[in-house]
């Protein structure tokens, strides 16, 4: 004799929805926050690896990027190292500054 199984959900209630913080809003003023050293990486590589791998959907691109990141050396990443501790360096400029 073969088990059923019945999937049991719980739907929201007004009362949960009540429960939940509320984030506050973002100021559209405020300055955007540094990048990171992979961030700036991924973007100077991301049209490279589209070129090369033309079939790759999104998320490959991100693990193929991934990948060419933890395999370079600390020396190749020296150049993407600096340009995010300048952009953190701006963010904090433009933080204090507000």
């Amino acid at each position: 004799m073969a088990k059923e199984t019945a999937k049991v959900t719980k739907r929201a209630t007004k009362t949960d929805d009540a429960q939940k913080k509320k984030r506050t809003k973002k100021d559209p003023s405020a300055p955007k926050r540094g990048l990171s050293a992979y961030m700036f990486f991924s973007q100077d590589q991301r049209t490279t690896v589209k070129e090369e791998n033309p079939e790759a959907t999104f998320g490959q691109i991100g693990k193929l990027l991934g990948e060419k990141w933890k395999n370079m050396s600390d020396e190749e990443k020296k150049p993407y190292v600096k340009k995010a501790e300048a952009d953190k360096k701006r963010y904090e400029d433009e933080k204090a500054a507000q």
